[in-house]
């Protein structure tokens, strides 16, 4: 057995060197591959449909099918399951059914006719969140010193949830070596202290599949010393756990967690082992770990929760074995051993089985080799069928973890599945044997291009694909020798590699596949790059605040690669600040701080490589100086000029003092002595922290330079002149710009340009080469030479021709460059034909269309600008309308077919014609076409006025509108009542005929007033009403209108020069209403008016009315006569036309008359003023009455009444008498034994007219319950506030407060 088993392994080696895995082409013949898949584990959200994908490739595509818990799961048959299309992958919607009826164990199933592939078995389990269980978490007292555990127990979730700890406020709870939380969640106290007291523990559980964050109820722990617990212990009896009743001293560490002196743990290859120690005591321990069998893995451990987690990730089996931890204190340590053991599930060795393809008679292996502890199974299938199982194939043997095929045959391609599983998990991975007869491709593209950097490796691809597996052969160039040995390698895979790539391994490279059945070349290049190289790096500086600094950093690289230059700071980014100016070559800081210290790195990238440097900057205060005095710089000195070249020289100089301002910038300027002579020029700037420049001159150029500095106070004086630089002559370095070609008449040709300067001529003897040629011909260039002129005219050309132009500078030394071509035209000439086709779509009343075709453009001899379509209205449709011959002209720029007319007026016939037009002018005109617009709205009737009243009607009186617009067919009436509000009643309506010019309307209302509004209609529909008010009064024979209304026939007929007609005029409510008719051609008609007998000074006032014939003239002042006119205006160089003049007068008061009868004002005075006089009579009656009743007529009149107290002189205040006859009976009087005085029936009192005895005012607030029951009751308490006697001052006082 064991001799069997080696030789089957050296067969697997030799077999190895023969078949390489290769990806077959999805064009060619394979059995199916799953290219993806849902993980085995797969918890899903329950809010969210389930989605478990399954895709597979393969020729021809796969079908699919499902496993739910080990049988066939029919999807067709259930309506809450779908597979996508081209794909196994299942979608569940679960709005109709609940998620837990779809957990379970799935596999999927790709197969064709070559083969069955499966998937992994994917368990579906829904994610869980559940509710913490409700409790009643009773409070904590616990003695201070003493050690704590607050549980979390959170409830079980699916994946397990996250735990921390919060506050109410949501923010986390504090922990440290003291305090920390363990890995089930639960939060533990070495030891407690009385800032722990708090009623806010919470412990929360975050469950990330779902998101969702679950609480627990608050925890409170009081921690309290021992006379603090006796003084509450009966508060807290019954409600609250009391801990640790008896005092606490310090003490040496024990373990919370985990308990006794050892304990064992087990974790799985590859996972994360996590072990944890908690201690209490007191002070608090410290925690630390050593592992006893050997040594910590550094890079894979990590220490957590203040040392009492040892955190190991990606565990193997080196990490089995004991870990210790250790507790201490200052009174002792206590020790705690974990012993590890690692298992693990199956993983592979080499990686998983290869799909092969092999050619008939060829042989293979597919080797499924793997480990894990224990020591998996592993079982081979076929097409998803235990291979024990499948039909017997003489040309496959199965050996343990290997199948090995030998003259396989056309036909026996199939999907092998190996399955290695143990106690702790499984592999299942699907390979192929595909069997092929295929001649060789290459699949690497066709003239790939490959860069590398020289002196690097170079890696050219060959991917190819063949059954047989094809051979790769690698040429260079002319293909005369293959590339095999120094400095070339080919690799199994094809590609060839130049381990040192250098400039002369540039070039085309073949590779050549080939196999039994063919052979086949693909061609790539391979291009070898210079480096980037940092030529001159960043230097150390020191540099005091303040300051500038200048780092450089040159570079040179290959010129066909695009570099790009990065500076950094500290390795970060440098600051966004504006003091730090990157340049191409350099680095520049300005005002330097004590921030900007660091080290500064420069980075040039290109596409391939990139280099880099760095240097340090550090920043030293400045020297003190005495007070800072600011002024512009001295000028820069010992100018210097250096590298003379013909083009080009260096100017160096020296800067001047800064006079405690830093140098800006320097500016370098020159006089040009031969050309112009005491003009200095700007040529360029640079930074300050530059004293030499780089000056690109041009030639035959006299120069003389200097140099200014500038601060933030200015600029200074310029330095003294350099020497003079004479540059050479030579030829012109350009050509003039802004060549045009133009006409000015129809036979020539204008051609101008922009001359060169002096400065630009580059020598002497300057002069232009003028070259033309027709374009359309492509003949033989004509040309003149120009001198002193730029512009050249060419006489006899045809008119409207496209030139080619040139003009080149030339002088003594040579010619320019060869100048560009610019197009121009000869001159031109007007149109020699008009539009055809004309015609006229009407869209509305007021607005016309018309279209044309284009005129070719060879007979429009120009630039086509555009067309103009005139237009003129001949007349209204109306009899004995006189026609009107004022054109308009709309102008549509561009090669237009077509224009809108707007603002036509309807019912108008209209006469048009349409011309084309270029740079020189018009064109002939289109025959002259007309057409009719339809009839439109009608303007509002031109007067309206009220005649024949009476009581109760009126007769109105119309004239037809001015702007008729069609025929009319009628008028429509309505009218409605307007009260003293100014609210409108109901409307009626009456309809008009369109002969009738009044209408008489009985049955109005007395002394109300109307409004009415009147308009026309035609067959479009109504126009625009005319509104008038009036009342119908009765007074004397007359009745008057609310506003009267003025309205007046013209005057006398027009003028026959004048354009107006039927001017006339109503005032009305809302301002004086002005119409009249206009014939004329002028465009802008004004309205003007002027106070009659006003003084020559005062100007007449104009409202605009284009386009309207009738306008309302508002603001107009009451009790003046106003001169109104209308007035035509055309062009300037055109005479006014103005109508004649109206008078318009505007009523001095707007009479609004009515009947003061039905008024309510007058109503309510009426009322006041009877109620006051019956109040005057009644006192009168009183005063009378009593003044007969007492019999001792002498005290009355000595004494007045005694009941009415006299006012005092000084204050107006009363007075109080003290006589004792007030309170005696009267003589004649009874007196009842109660002594009050008793009215006899024969008393009047205003109790017998009143309603009561309440003393108050009556209902309508008058003062008569003032004397209708007090009387009886003088000698009570209110005796004094109640017997006010009747004196008419009283009765006038509150008749002043009731009016």
């Amino acid at each position: 057995m064991e001799r069997r088993r080696m030789e089957a392994a050296l067969l697997v080696l030799f077999l190895g060197h023969l078949v390489t895995a290769l990806e077959v082409p999805l064009d060619l013949p394979q059995p199916p591959t799953i290219t993806h898949q849902s993980p085995k584990d797969y918890i899903i959200d329950p809010r969210e449909n389930i989605i478990i994908h399954c895709e597979a490739k393969g020729k021809p595509h796969p079908s699919f099918s499902w496993t739910r818990n080990g049988t066939h799961f029919d999807v067709d048959n259930d309506p809450n399951v779908s597979m996508k299309a081209h794909s196994g992958t299942l979608v569940v919607d679960i709005s109709r059914e609940k998620v837990e009826n779809y957990e379970g164990v799935y596999q999927c199933t790709a197969r064709n006719k070559h083969g069955t592939a499966v998937s992994n078995n994917i368990v579906v389990r829904q994610s869980r969140s559940p509710l913490w269980s409700k409790e009643k978490i009773k409070p904590i007292v616990v003695q201070e010193g003493v050690s704590l555990v607050l549980p979390c127990r959170p409830p079980a979730g699916l994946p397990p949830p996250i735990i921390f700890w919060m506050d109410n406020n949501f923010q986390r709870l504090p922990q440290s070596r003291r305090v920390s939380q363990s890995l089930n969640g639960d939060l533990y106290f070495s030891n407690v202290r009385r800032e722990d007291s708090r009623s806010d523990y919470i412990c929360y559980a975050r469950f990330p599949h779902t998101q969702t964050i679950q609480q627990k109820q608050p925890i409170n722990v009081r921690v309290l010393n021992l006379d603090a617990i006796n003084d509450t212990m009966a508060d807290f009896y019954n409600d609250t756990d009391l801990f640790s009743e008896a005092p606490v001293d310090e003490r040496r560490p024990t373990f919370l967690i985990p308990s006794g002196s050892s304990s064992s743990k087990m974790v799985l290859r590859g996972h994360v082992l996590e072990m944890e120690c908690i201690a209490e005591g007191l002070p608090t321990p410290e925690i630390s770990w050593t592992k006893v069998s050997g040594d910590l893995p550094a890079r894979r451990t990590s220490f957590l929760h203040y040392n009492k987690t040892l955190r190991i990730v990606n565990v193997s089996e080196s990490d089995a074995g004991d870990y210790r931890c250790t507790a201490k204190n200052q009174l002792g340590a206590v020790h705690h051993t974990i012993h590890v053991s690692v298992k693990a599930a199956p993983y592979w060795i080499s990686g998983p089985p290869r799909n092969l393809v092999l050619a008939p008679r060829e042989n293979g292996v597919l080797t499924c080799r793997a480990s894990g502890t224990p020591k998996p199974s592993i079982t081979w299938s076929m097409n998803g069928i235990p291979i024990e199982n499948s039909p017997k194939d003489v040309s496959r043997k199965v050996e343990d973890d290997t199948i090995i095929f030998t003259e396989v045959q056309t036909g026996s391609s199939a999907v092998y599945q190996c399955n290695i599983s143990n106690d702790y998990g499984y592999l299942l991975s699907n390979a192929f044997v595909n069997v092929l007869s295929e001649p060789p491709r290459v699949l690497t593209p066709a003239n790939k291009v490959y860069q590398v950097i020289k002196n690097h490796q170079a890696l050219i691809d060959c991917a190819s694909f063949g059954s047989p597996i094809p051979k790769i052969t690698w040429f260079k160039g002319s293909r005369s020798i293959s590339l095999d040995g120094d400095p070339y390698i080919t690799h199994d895979n094809g590609t060839l590699e130049i381990h040192v790539a250098q400039a002369q391994n540039s070039g085309k490279y073949t590779c050549v596949a080939r196999n039994s059945l063919g052979i086949y070349e693909n061609h790539v290049h391979l291009e070898v790059k210079e480096p980037t190289r940092i030529l001159k790096q960043p230097e150390y500086k020191v540099v005091q605040r303040g300051r500038s600094v200048v780092f450089e950093c040159k570079v040179k690289h290959d010129p066909s690669l695009i570099p790009t230059m990065t500076w950094l700071k500290d390795d970060g980014e440098l600051p966004d600040d504006e003091r730090l100016i990157v340049d191409s070559d350099s680095l520049t800081i300005t005002e330097v701080t004590e921030n900007d210290a660091g080290v500064y790195t420069c980075i040039m990238n290109t596409t391939l490589d990139h280099d880099s440097a760095s240097a340090e900057l550090t920043v030293v205060e400045a020297t003190p100086t005495p007070a800072v005095v600011y002024e512009r710089p001295d000028p820069p000195t010992d100018l210097e000029l250096t590298d003379q070249k013909k083009r080009s020289v260096q100017l160096t100089w020296t800067p001047g003092d800064e006079h405690n301002s830093l140098i800006q910038k320097f500016l370098i300027q020159y006089e040009d002595s031969l050309h112009h002579r005491g003009h200095w020029h700007n040529l360029t700037e640079v930074p300050g922290t530059r004293t030499t420049a780089h000056l690109k001159l041009s030639p035959y150029v006299h120069y003389t330079f200097r140099v200014l500095a500038l601060n933030a106070m200015g600029f200074s004086r310029p330095s003294f002149p350099s020497r003079m630089y004479k540059t050479d002559p030579a030829a012109p370095d350009e050509n003039p710009t802004g060549v045009e070609g133009f006409g000015t008449e129809h036979n020539n040709l204008v051609i101008s340009w922009k001359p060169l300067s002096g400065f630009q001529a580059n020598g002497p003897g300057l002069h232009y080469k003028v070259m033309w040629r027709q374009k359309a011909l492509d003949s033989e260039w004509t040309t003149v030479t120009v001198a002193n002129n730029s512009k050249f005219v060419v006489l006899g050309t045809p008119t409207f021709v496209p030139y080619e132009l040139k003009v080149q500078a030339v002088n003594n030394h040579g010619d320019g460059p060869e100048p560009k071509i610019a197009e121009g035209y000869s001159g031109e000439d007007l149109p020699i034909a008009a539009p055809e086709n004309v015609q006229a779509i009407i869209v509305n009343s007021t607005l016309a269309e018309v279209h044309w075709d284009p005129v070719p453009l060879h007979l429009i001899r120009g630039h086509l600008k555009g067309y103009k379509v005139y237009y003129w209205r001949k007349h209204s449709l109306h009899k004995h309308n006189p026609d009107h011959m004022e054109k308009d002209i709309l102008t549509f720029s561009g090669n237009h077919t077509r224009g809108m007319l707007p603002g036509l007026h309807p019912f108008s016939l209209y006469s048009f014609n349409v011309r084309v037009y270029n740079g020189k002018g018009e064109g002939p005109p289109s025959p002259t076409q007309q057409f009719k617009m339809p009839e439109g709205v009608p303007g509002p009737p031109s007067s309206l006025l009220v005649s024949n009243p009476n009581l109760d009607s009126l007769t109105l009186e119309w004239g037809p509108p001015h702007d008729r617009n069609g025929h009319i067919t009628g008028y429509t009436l309505k009218y409605q009542p307007v009260n003293n509000s100014n609210e409108l009643g109901p409307v009626e309506e009456v309809a008009l005929a369109a002969n009738e010019t009044s209408i008489t309307l009985p049955t109005l209302k007395y002394s109300t007033r109307y409004k009415f509004y009147l308009n026309a209609k035609t067959v479009t529909g109504p126009g625009p009403a005319i509104t008038q008010e009036v009342v119908p009064i009765m007074d004397e024979g007359n009745t008057q209108t609310s506003h009267p209304i003025a309205w007046s026939p013209p005057r006398r007929p027009p003028h026959k020069a004048s354009p107006f007609g039927n001017v006339s005029y109503a005032v009305g409510e809302d301002g004086a209403l002005i119409s009249w008719e206009y014939w004329g051609p002028e465009k802008n008609v004004y309205v003007e008016y002027i106070v009659k007998n006003s003084e020559g000074e005062e100007e007449w006032q104009k409202e605009l009315v284009n386009g309207s014939q009738n306008f309302m003239l508002k603001g107009l002042k009451e009790g003046l006569s106003y001169r109104v006119r209308l007035v035509a205006k055309g062009h300037q160089d055109q005479p006014l036309h103005c109508s004649e003049e109206l008078l318009v007068t505007v009523p001095a008061v707007a009479s609004r008359q009515v009947d003061i009868a039905t008024q309510g004002w007058f109503i309510g005075l009426m009322c006041a003023i009877a109620l006051l006089i019956l109040i005057l009579l009644i006192i009168c009656f009183i005063q009378r009455n009593k003044g007969g009743k007492y019999p001792v007529k002498e005290k009355e009149d000595a004494h007045t009444d005694p009941e009415f107290q006299p006012m005092k002189d000084d204050d107006c205040t009363f007075v109080e008498y003290s006589d004792n006859e007030d309170h005696k009976p009267l003589k004649g009087s009874r007196t009842p034994s109660n002594g009050t005085v008793k009215r006899d029936d024969s008393d009047d009192s205003l109790v017998d007219y009143g309603e009561g005895g309440d003393g108050q005012f009556n209902e309508d607030g008058s003062f008569i319950g003032q004397y209708s029951g007090k009387s009886a009751s003088r000698d009570t308490a209110e005796g004094h506030e109640s017997s006010e006697a009747p004196s008419p001052i009283n009765a006038m006082n509150s008749l002043n407060s009731f009016v």
